[in-house]
């Protein structure tokens, strides 16, 4: 495992994702990946799993500064109070007195960005949140998020997959000496039945989806989520270090992006998208 340092955020490069596990899947198959020498995890309170993955992490073992535990604000905490209150509930339901990394979920919602990135300040000057992010924004609003900060990003959470070009917000985040987080890297289920992936993964005994997590963490300033609910397919997830694609291979998998590559699009969420 290696660390992205992203503007004083180490952030491990490979994450466990929890988007869509009810809580009886994070019970069963998050304690596994921390014992493989998963560190990173990701959750949010749309997801509704903030307590399970709680209770895995309080019984784990494992020393809370060795995790680097990530959730995010959802939309309709509609003003300053609330959108405190949300994220007290959050390290309530987490068993923590902070968290790693905090990230506003989405651009769109009711409370203005200036007003939702001081209250981000606020929770780190109040020490319940080391580092603070965005997901899903663009370039424009990456931009203006990071105008209206004292603390700096430490990353913008997207979807991004070997269908999706995501040059211009890798620009960006590194622009701002920030780091990308891709998720929905294996876009779907494409990813493990494509033939160029699969192709490149035979030539060094990986499969297609280690091949993409290897090209997402081998890039600079990228760190990806992986996220699977079968525990025998763990260790696939995680062993993608041992590895390296060439140069050549890279370009391969970046030459599968399409126009038409974007997945999660969720019209009343979305920001209008960079070009």
């Amino acid at each position: 495992m290696f660390n992205v340092n992203a503007n004083g955020a180490n952030i491990p490069a490979l994450g466990f994702g929890t988007f869509r596990m009810p809580d009886d899947d994070v019970a069963r198959v998050l304690p596994e990946a921390l014992k493989l020498g998963f560190r990173h995890v990701d959750t949010a309170q749309i997801y509704k799993n903030e307590a399970a993955v709680g209770e895995v992490l309080a019984t784990s073992g494992i020393a809370r500064e060795e995790i680097f535990l990530t959730t995010k604000v959802w939309g309709d905490r509609v003003g300053h109070d609330a959108f405190i209150a949300s994220v007290d509930e959050s390290l309530q339901k987490l068993k923590t007195d902070y968290v790693d990394l905090l990230l506003l979920h989405w651009p769109q919602s009711e409370m203005p960005l200036a007003d939702r990135m001081g209250a981000l300040n606020e929770l780190v000057k109040a020490g319940k949140v080391k580092h603070i992010g965005v997901s899903n924004f663009s370039v424009a609003l990456l931009d203006e998020a990071v105008k209206l900060s004292d603390a700096p990003i430490a990353t913008n959470q997207v979807e991004y997959h070997p269908y999706l070009d995501q040059t211009k917000v890798l620009e960006a985040v590194r622009r701002h000496g920030s780091s990308l987080t891709a998720y929905y890297l294996m876009a779907d289920g494409k990813v493990p039945k494509d033939e160029v992936l699969k192709d490149i993964g035979a030539k060094h005994g990986k499969t297609a989806a280690q091949v993409v997590l290897r090209w997402a963490i081998q890039q600079p300033e990228v760190i990806a989520l992986s996220k699977t609910a079968t525990i025998s397919r763990l260790p696939e997830n995680y062993d993608v270090f041992d590895f390296e694609l060439s140069a050549e291979e890279m370009q391969a998998v970046h030459a599968l992006a399409k126009p038409d590559g974007r997945i999660v699009n969720p019209g009343h969420l979305a920001p209008q998208w960079d070009d």
